[in-house]
């Protein structure tokens, strides 16, 4: 696999865990001591929404993941 093309792929998986964060960001509060999600307000999600973006994420990991077994590990190997 050519060079862009992984690149391409690390691009959109960057791509997806910035909308994923982007969501969480816009939902659930931070505590402002830490900056971390707060979650003691338990803040209701809209579960279809989180699977959505999580499924896509998910995804593009595993097609990443693909690349490094088929592009690293297997080439190494031979």
């Amino acid at each position: 696999m050519e060079k862009d093309a992984i690149m391409k792929e690390l691009r959109s998986y960057e791509e997806r865990r910035d909308e994923f964060y982007r969501f969480l960001d816009e939902h659930i509060p931070h505590d402002a001591s830490t900056g971390l999600y707060d979650f003691r307000a338990k803040v209701m999600l809209d579960a279809e929404k989180v699977y959505e973006l999580f499924h896509k994420l998910d995804y593009q990991a595993r097609k990443i993941r693909g690349i490094v077994i088929n592009e690293v590990i297997e080439k190494k190997a031979d």
